[in-house]
């Protein structure tokens, strides 16, 4: 398996100090907020290394989880000149265009229910949503572009929901299981098959020697919403394993070597939505469509979230090594701005404004105790993410230095 769009030899994490994480949340369209912060980080690695700097080429390894996965393929994939796909700059403006369009708001009131053309019987026992701008859209944007074809490792879970196991397409996996070198399109649709909002997606994979796999795919989010654990396993494995692209002298256990930055895409857990008397005696139809939202999968996505961030926050401290991990989340989102669908102009651009505000709120922390997130005496996100960029910039520098160095 030739991958022809692989980082140069200079930048394999072999010739640094440090293994580089991107890790990107589920969310649907708010997947704008980590996308305006994305940009924003860019346009500081652009500063210090010039205007054809990209996301990708700074990280080892970029994870993404339904809108997140999305986030990730555009990032990642390349172009016809060997470069990505899409500036982060322009992620933003790829929501605001499709998403109103992928989500069509024909019947304001009746929304949580009904796509266009839909009956209340159909919106009851389907989805919202057909899928099919999605789909072709994420088809024309990719083409065939196959997983080893990312111009970085990538990690973007699913769900199989025959098989009732994750499915992690990793870049990392393909030489063990090279029948995971699907699509790109196929993947991403996969990631993003929401339950309740979009139809689960089916396709099959043929092996080079003639066999076949077959895929019955949901969100990945069910089983990984934050993927930033499932990208670590993936690291730490292939440190285990003696993987030549790494640095043998690097532990699993140091997690001074790592560099992670995880992006959430808000949450409405301050909202106080419900409380166990008001959902004591609910059934399927209230835990899908309570309160204009789908409590069930705003549960399960938060949930999952969160014990991710938990332990490896605790990680991370436990170890020392609490300035090499990054998570960028709000847990304040209220109303229409908390739902996953809601793709009108207005709250697609106030959406924009969380991303922007977010840049200007204190460094926080997931508070282990009571699960809220607290600042911590580390500046802004836009500090932050500038100090990232720094560190970014020059473990690049020094990957070059020793590649030539080594005649590579």
């Amino acid at each position: 398996m030739d991958n022809t769009n692989a980082k140069p030899d200079s930048q394999l994490p072999r010739f640094g100090n440090l293994v580089t994480v991107l890790s990107i949340d589920g969310g649907g369209i708010r997947g704008i907020i980590p996308g305006v912060l994305l940009a924003f980080l860019e346009a500081e690695l652009q500063k210090l290394d010039g205007p054809d700097a990209r996301i990708v080429d700074y990280f080892d390894v970029i994870a993404g989880t339904s809108t997140g996965g999305l986030v990730t393929a555009m990032l990642t994939a390349p172009n016809g000149q060997g470069r990505p796909l899409y500036e982060a700059k322009e992620i933003k403006d790829f929501y605001l265009q499709h998403a109103p369009k992928i989500f069509p708001q024909s019947f304001p009131l009746l929304q949580p229910f009904l796509q266009t053309g839909q009956d209340v019987r159909t919106a009851i026992i389907g989805p919202k949503y057909d899928g099919k701008y999605l789909h072709k859209l994420i088809q024309d944007i990719l083409g065939d572009t196959r997983l080893h074809q990312t111009l970085t490792n990538v990690v973007i879970p699913a769900y199989d929901i025959r098989q009732l196991q994750p499915v992690i397409f990793s870049s990392f996996s393909l030489k063990k299981d090279p029948i995971l070198d699907c699509k790109l399109s196929d993947v991403c649709i996969s990631t993003s098959a929401a339950p309740t909002y979009l139809p689960a997606h089916y396709f099959e994979n043929q092996h080079g020697d003639g066999s076949v796999r077959q895929f019955n795919m949901i969100d990945g989010g069910v089983a990984a919403n934050n993927p930033t654990l499932i990208a670590m396993h993936h690291l730490t494995r292939q440190l285990t394993l003696g993987n030549k692209e790494f640095n043998t002298n690097t532990s699993p256990l140091d997690y001074t070597k790592f560099l992670v930055l995880s992006l959430g895409t808000g949450t409405a857990k301050n909202e106080n939505k419900f409380k166990a008397k008001d959902v004591a005696m609910w059934g399927v139809v209230s835990w899908l469509t309570a309160g204009f939202t789908t409590p069930i999968i705003d549960v399960f996505q938060t949930g999952s979230s969160d014990m991710v961030d938990i332990h490896l926050s605790t990680t991370f401290e436990a170890l020392r090594s609490e300035d090499n991990y990054l998570r960028i989340q709000c847990d304040y989102l209220t109303g229409d701005l908390s739902l996953l669908d809601l793709a009108t102009q207005r709250n697609l651009e106030n959406l924009v404004k969380v991303g922007e505000k977010l840049l200007t709120e204190p460094v926080s922390r997931v508070n282990l105790d009571t699960g809220d997130n607290e600042p911590v005496n580390q500046g802004t996100n836009a500090e932050a993410l500038k100090k990232f960029a720094v560190m970014l910039s020059q473990e690049k520098r020094n990957r070059n230095a020793r590649a030539a160095a080594a005649g590579n």
